[in-house]
């Protein structure tokens, strides 16, 4: 469900009505907060050093009951430091109703991430029987805080309404993923994408699966055939009133509402997450919810291939060959590896129809890039320079970061095909580098267009509860997109 804690912001700090307050490691205390020692000696008594996410806390008087006082390290005072220090704060006030924070001085960037990471934390997701099966956050002490008051000065005012979006569209993704599959089909994905649509202003468009057929869509349609919850292509469509350029950029993401891996059954350890492989379509549509909110000047398309990969008599085999939007036939070798044949016929659509100036995948596509990686980098492959160049400033800056891996064309025959044009995977091992031949695969449909392909299947879902995640989907993507997309 979205993030239940409101906010507010103040220019004014009213210390004795703020019933849990927070102040930076050095900030002024207005006269009316008695604490038991100067702030200096009380940091020196905890052996305090200001590092991000630091919490010394105090109690002061409050007439005839006591208060808390939060005094808060901010590091060096940039995005990445505040978002820890404002995550660390909302995680130590859950239970109580309100939390005030108040400001340090910092850039504006750093107080959007402030905000940001304060929301993050208060994000929950738990499936509540008591309110009919619907997502809820629970009760008592580990509930997030119920309101959160930023005070500082007015220019802070826009960097906070700022990170505020920016949080509540990456919980819209965090909750598209933690929906359980039994709920969570490619029809109820693209019921949500079409509810979103009118709700912030997109144009939308749904391809059953009678168009799909019609129109060529052979990937997505090859995907969905072994369940009995049939697959659909969505399409969202953002045009500023006053685009600031005429450039037209297309989001392309994987929606694959459950994988079971298909007749190429994983085993059940690698399935028990699989409700979360549509993230990267789930970061499409939440990316696409806030881009008028946040007056973003540039046009731009989404794309959520969306099917759910099951076994059954009427799936896919190894060895069938499949024809893509546009003609490319593919020999599919794996049916685990399906996405990169939902994304094919979204990107092929988006070369053709769309003429954008970019186009941007986004999935967690591979197991592989987990182990080149780990759990704190996605990946970027990119045909442009200057496109990589853009989102990894991005990543830097929203604390998505991303690492660029290299589009080896030495690798390429691995997807040679004796019956097709291209195969879906290597066989052979000669290779090997399954995430690299995956990308390979997807510029074949990039129609030669400026293309980056992000890898986040390993950054896409988590197993820890602390900083700014809660256990399960992420949400990872949309801060980095939005990011690129703002400063574009």
């Amino acid at each position: 469900m979205p993030i239940q804690t409101s906010t507010e912001f103040a220019t004014r700090q009213e210390p004795e009505a703020a019933e849990l307050l927070a102040v930076p490691y050095g900030a002024d205390l207005a006269p009316d907060v008695p604490l038991p020692l100067p702030p200096e000696a009380l940091l020196r008594e905890y052996d305090a050093k200001g590092e991000a996410g630091e919490i010394v806390e105090v109690p002061v008087a409050r007439g005839d009951r006591v208060g808390r006082v939060l005094l808060y390290g901010v590091g060096d005072a940039g995005p990445q430091a505040l978002r820890r220090a404002g995550a660390a704060l909302a995680r130590r006030a859950r239970g109580r109703a309100e939390l005030t924070i108040a400001l340090p001085e910092a850039e504006p960037a750093a107080w959007a991430a402030l905000a940001e990471g304060a929301l993050l934390a208060c994000y929950a997701f738990k499936m509540l029987g008591s309110s009919g099966g619907e997502p809820g956050v629970g009760e008592g002490k580990g509930r997030p805080v119920e309101r959160i008051r930023f005070t500082g000065p007015e220019p802070a005012r826009d960097a906070v309404r700022r990170g505020e979006v920016f949080a509540r569209a990456t919980a819209l993704n965090r909750d598209l993923a933690n929906t359980p599959s039994s709920i969570k089909n490619p029809e109820w994905l693209a019921e949500q994408a079409v509810r979103i649509a009118a709700e912030t202003g997109l144009e939308a468009e749904v391809w059953d699966p009678e168009r799909l057929a019609a129109e060529g869509f052979g990937g997505i349609l090859a995907v969905g055939r072994g369940s009995a919850r049939p697959p659909r292509l969505i399409k969202l469509e953002y045009r500023p009133r006053e685009a600031a350029s005429a450039r037209h950029v297309v989001l392309v993401g994987k929606g694959i509402t459950f994988d079971s891996g298909g007749l190429s059954l994983k085993p059940n350890d690698n399935m028990k997450f699989q409700k979360t492989d549509m993230a990267g379509g789930g970061a499409v549509i939440a990316i696409m919810s806030a881009l008028a909110e946040l007056a973003v000047p540039v046009r731009v398309t989404g794309l959520v291939a969306a099917a759910e990969n099951m076994p059954s008599g009427t799936a896919q085999r190894p060895g069938d060959v499949i024809t893509h939007y546009g003609g490319r036939t593919v020999e599919v070798r794996n049916t685990d590896a399906e996405g990169r044949l939902v994304l094919a016929d979204a990107l092929a659509y988006a070369a053709e129809r769309l003429d954008p100036d970019a186009i941007i995948d986004i999935a967690t596509l591979t197991g592989a890039i987990g182990i080149a990686l780990g759990r704190e980098y996605g990946a970027v492959f990119a045909s442009s320079d200057e496109l990589a160049a853009d989102l990894l400033r991005a990543g830097e800056a929203t604390g998505e970061r991303l690492w660029r891996m290299p589009l080896v064309e030495d690798y390429r025959p691995a997807l040679d095909s004796e019956v097709a044009d291209l195969a879906n995977v290597e066989t052979d091992g000669t290779y090997g580098a399954g995430s690299i031949t995956a990308a390979l695969f997807l510029r074949e449909f990039a129609g030669g267009r400026p293309w980056a392909h992000l890898d986040i299947a390993a950054v896409g879902r988590t197993t820890s509860d602390e900083g700014i995640h809660a256990k399960g989907a992420t949400g990872y993507g949309v801060r980095l997109l939005l990011g690129y997309l703002t400063a574009a």
